[in-house]
């Protein structure tokens, strides 16, 4: 793989000889972006084609007036709880583990990451590209920026902490006590920012529904399957035979749901193709801001690099199903607030790729003391 591939040396258990072993992503992962942007144009070309039939499966709800498409729900608990199933949470015995580092990565998710990203998207959609959008669509984009920035990532990151070397076991600790925070923070962080930088009202209680049933329901779903199958098959089997049993059925899922929205959204896409180029903007912004504020910090505290590099990328990457369910759930498939997440998956492998690369090639900025991986 050009420009990512690049060979680690790890210790091999039985000897202290270093040995290489070349890290790469798989074919689903190098090229998301690529299956993204087929997405789009086969959710176009159906949703242009077979108007009435998009239009049958876009009224099919969970409830009436809920906003919650039946179909896409389905597909994205196809997705979410095999995510959550590789959250551990007795990980959390280890959350005073160079507390620092786990410092940095929260202040930044909680308390810089999604207001900075209602900044940029206010000022980018209301005033940089103001004339050429309406109010109403500019509302809709920032409500969806700020929905893609209030959700931090948690399995793609494992992804990316492996491709830097990151510490694993710590990489695990901070996504799981991010994923907790998340059940307390995400819906009042979205219902304040989207308020205040925009005319639309969110209704909490949709919200809230909205956390029970992509957060809750799928992390307590996850955690009880989690526990149960390693009790009975242990650890080695779970991890290594039955989470990978999963991805061909997470990688379809996420394809169809992305189909499914740009189906809903052909008129939108058709008419003013250029907008998914203006929302990626104010995406990138933040994105590198916080990546490089995190990374930042953590060198300024001497944090070792196989915990400031996965730092880093939980602070720069989205669990964009997350933010998709829930603009879906708010405003609706056909919205302006689900277009804007779905951008967020757009740009998110070759954002997470070049934050990689920086990382790699930056190691030597920390002590050499500090470089290799700590014990987990």
């Amino acid at each position: 793989m050009k420009g990512v591939t690049r060979m680690a040396h790890v210790m091999n258990p039985a000897s202290p000889v270093l040995v290489s072993s070349e890290k790469r992503l798989n074919i689903f992962e190098r090229y998301l972006t690529v299956w993204v942007g087929l997405c789009i144009l086969t959710g176009v070309l159906v949703g242009k084609a077979f108007p009435s039939l998009v239009n049958m499966f876009r009224s099919w709800e969970l409830g009436k007036g809920s906003h919650i498409n039946l179909p896409i729900a389905v597909l994205i608990w196809l997705m979410i709880i095999p995510m959550m199933m590789k959250v551990d949470l007795t990980a959390l015995r280890n959350v005073g583990r160079r507390p620092q580092g786990l410092f940095v990565t929260l202040v930044v998710n909680w308390l810089v990451k999604p207001f900075s990203m209602a900044f940029f998207a206010w000022l980018f959609f209301r005033f940089v590209f103001g004339g050429w959008m309406t109010p109403t669509e500019a509302d809709q984009y920032i409500a969806g920026c700020i929905i893609l920035a209030a959700a931090p990532c948690t399995a793609m990151v494992f992804v990316w902490s492996y491709l830097t070397d990151g510490d694993a076991a710590y990489t695990l600790v901070q996504v799981t006590v991010n994923d907790l925070i998340m059940l307390l923070l995400f819906a009042p962080i979205i219902g304040f920012l989207v308020s205040g930088t925009s005319s639309l009202t969110v209704p909490f209680s949709i919200l809230m529904y909205s956390v029970v049933a992509f957060i809750v329901i799928p992390l307590a779903t996850g955690t009880l399957v989690r526990t149960w199958l390693i009790a009975r098959y242990g650890k080695h089997w779970f991890e290594q035979d039955f989470l990978p049993r999963f991805g061909p059925v997470t990688i379809v899922a996420l394809l169809l749901t992305l189909v499914c929205i740009f189906a809903f959204q052909a008129d939108n896409i058709l008419a003013k193709p250029w907008h998914v180029a203006l929302i990626a903007i104010p995406i990138l912004c933040q994105v590198y801001m916080n990546a490089s504020l995190t990374y930042g910090l953590m060198r300024w505290l001497r944090v070792p690099y196989a915990v400031a590099a996965p730092g880093a990328l939980i602070g720069a990457s989205n669990f964009f199903e997350l933010a998709v369910a829930t603009a879906i759930a708010l405003f609706g498939p056909e919205s302006g607030a689900a277009l804007a997440t779905v951008v967020g998956v757009l740009v998110e492998v070759p954002v997470m790729l070049s934050v990689c690369q920086v990382c790699n090639r930056t190691r030597h900025w920390f002590p050499e003391e500090l470089v290799e991986r700590g014990t987990a």
